[in-house]
């Protein structure tokens, strides 16, 4: 067996690997006997088929399988032994392999085409200063919290009269033309009319002002916002909605006006899941704070990854094979055409890029995810998972056995792996590169995604 390489390039090699006689001719022979030792054909008796026919019927296939074997396992124990960093895998070269017959060769050769990963280079020292934007917590975002939680946990209590933002319950019933209650039409006992979902200005001007008792005439398919709060309010299907034009009269039973939940520790228990030292006010507004602080941070994170990302591959400047990595994706990828590739091509390039500097400072810098890692990343997965419903007092063992459950997923495990990975790359550039902190509102920062 004789293998060989020639750099055409930085960036791109040609392996030739020659298999021989020599080289199979005895695994072949054995597994051939093997074979003849197993085989139970008609007119002989186990084991003592003749060996021509054994060879006749199952020879080519016992060659190429073992001669793949062999050529997969050089070619990896080459590209290691050599410390080859390559991108992809290796492809059969276009030009110079020859067609391989197992059925006449004896001696099989092969030629394949090497992307290289190019060489990086990276100087914190010289890449200048990284920004880092936190964003700004003023008064108004609190009070913006504080509002938000009210709402959450406010309730409708009866009214006098319906204004703007109140809700009326009745009975609904479609009418016909001459403005008669329409026999077996759409009639609904406890309707629920939102003013806020009415957009009409004449409707909800109709609408205001309404006590228990009243009867009034509203046309809800002008009146709604949208046909999905029809539906909602009719109880009809998609059908219905489309085409209703009709008319209703709705015999007004009550007036319900919604009233924001009273700042007190019943407000702070629920909004914050059961924290207990949360008294007053003050104490509410500064534990919110903290959790605005907490929450924003991930934004902030994101916004380093990309400014880094950028300014890491923007410094490199590398160079890639890419008519080898082209060639590559449409060889791995059966649903993907060489079309598709030459438009997704830049995006997969920035992403390459980015991979292969993050897994340089990994390699260089013994930056490694162990299984604690993962599982913790889970853990928190969970958690943000749970706060979400408003469940914030998850016990331990519960978020154990659902971050199991998370992680027997083979793609989320791996997608967990990742993130980790990549945050773990991040935490190493803020401390080896310089930060340029920036403090900015919220709409400054909304505004850094704008550009």
């Amino acid at each position: 067996m004789h293998i060989s390489r020639t750099n055409t390039d930085e960036l791109n090699a040609v392996i030739r690997l020659s298999i021989e006689k020599s080289d199979y001719e005895a695994t072949v022979n054995e597994t051939l006997k093997d074979y003849r030792k197993k085989a139970n054909m008609p007119g002989f008796r186990k084991g003592m088929v003749p060996a021509g026919l054994i060879k006749k019927m199952y020879g080519k296939a016992v060659l190429a399988e073992e001669i793949n074997k062999m050529l997969s396992g050089e070619l990896n124990r080459y590209i290691h032994d050599e410390n080859l960093q390559i991108l992809g895998e290796p492809l059969p070269n276009e030009t110079e392999q020859k067609p391989i017959s197992f059925d006449s060769d004896e001696t099989f050769e092969f030629v394949f085409d090497l992307g290289l990963s190019p060489v990086i280079d990276l100087d914190f020292q010289k890449i200048g200063k990284l920004p880092y934007y936190e964003i700004a917590i003023d008064a108004e975002m609190i009070n913006n919290q504080v509002e938000a939680f009210q709402n959450r946990f406010g309730s409708y209590v009866d009214a006098e009269v319906s204004t703007e933002n109140d809700n009326l319950i009745g009975r609904l019933k479609q009418l016909d033309d001459k403005g008669e209650v329409l026999e077996g039409g759409i009639q609904v006992e406890e309707a629920q009319v939102s003013l806020k979902m009415v957009l009409a200005k004449k409707a909800k001007s109709a609408l205001l002002g309404k006590k228990a008792g009243d009867v009034l005439k509203m046309n809800p398919k002008k009146a709604f916002e949208n046909d999905h709060y029809l539906k909602q309010v009719l109880k009809i299907e998609d059908a219905q909605a489309e085409s209703l034009t009709s008319d209703f009269e709705l015999t007004v039973s009550k007036v319900n006006t919604f009233v924001p939940a009273e700042l007190n520790e019943d407000l702070f228990q629920k909004s914050l899941g059961g924290v207990s030292d949360v008294t007053t006010a003050e104490q509410f507004k500064e534990k919110l704070a903290e959790d605005l602080k907490a929450n924003l941070g991930y934004s902030s994170e994101y916004r380093f990854l990309v400014d880094t990302k950028e300014k890491l591959v923007n410094y490199v400047g590398m160079k890639l094979p890419e008519e080898f990595l082209k060639r590559w994706l449409v060889y791995s990828n059966e649903n993907i055409s060489k079309e598709q590739v030459e438009e997704e091509f830049p995006h997969f390039v920035k992403d390459l890029e980015w991979t292969l500097i993050k897994n340089r400072l990994s390699k260089d810098n013994h930056i490694q995810v162990g299984e604690a890692d993962v599982v913790a990343l889970a853990k928190e997965t969970a958690l943000m998972q749970f706060r979400q419903y408003g469940m914030f007092n998850v016990p331990d063992e519960y978020l154990d056995n659902y971050a199991k459950s998370i992680l027997k997923n083979e793609e989320e495990r791996h997608r967990l792996i990742e993130k980790k990975s990549e945050s773990m790359v991040l935490e190493f550039i803020k401390v080896n590169a310089e930060l340029e902190v920036k403090s900015v509102s919220q709409k400054a920062f909304d505004d850094l995604f704008e550009k």
